[in-house]
């Protein structure tokens, strides 16, 4: 657990600290409908409790950084359960942030909560896009 706490924590410094640099682009040749559809699929694939699935959508680095699918999901689980089991989804204008395309994610939890979930992607060599880290900000509303 505590592994899985200090493993968060890295990869939300990370993205927070690219924060700083964020700015609004169109996106080129429907990158940003990819990106949408990644992120809602792992959504998906954690309504579901599918770990192997919801692990797919990681980049290469998140996954070698948990080694499993159930350690992956057990972490998003714990650590991130307004990721795990959303109220609501509502996905803000694609970024770019140090040339690499960032989504922000508005999400509420069961308590009415808002949260701002930051998603950093990374384009494979395949050309899929695959989630490199995200970093989860409490918003200062509730949802109503």
């Amino acid at each position: 657990m505590r592994c899985w706490m200090g493993k968060m924590w890295l990869v939300g410094w990370i993205v927070a600290l690219a924060g700083l640099a964020a700015s609004p682009v169109r996106a080129a040749d429907g990158d940003a409908a990819e990106i949408r559809a990644v992120i809602e699929a792992q959504l998906a694939a954690f309504a579901a409790d599918d770990a192997v699935k919801a692990f797919s959508f990681a980049s290469p680095t998140i996954q070698r950084m948990f080694g499993t699918p159930e350690d992956f999901l057990m972490m998003v689980r714990t650590g991130y359960p307004v990721v795990y089991r959303p109220s609501s989804v509502l996905f803000h204008p694609l970024q770019v942030v140090n040339g690499e395309p960032v989504q922000v994610v508005q999400m509420s939890d069961a308590t009415g909560h808002v949260w701002l979930a930051v998603y950093r992607m990374q384009r494979q060599p395949d050309a899929a896009w695959r989630i490199d880290g995200c970093a989860l900000r409490q918003a200062d509303s509730r949802s109503t």
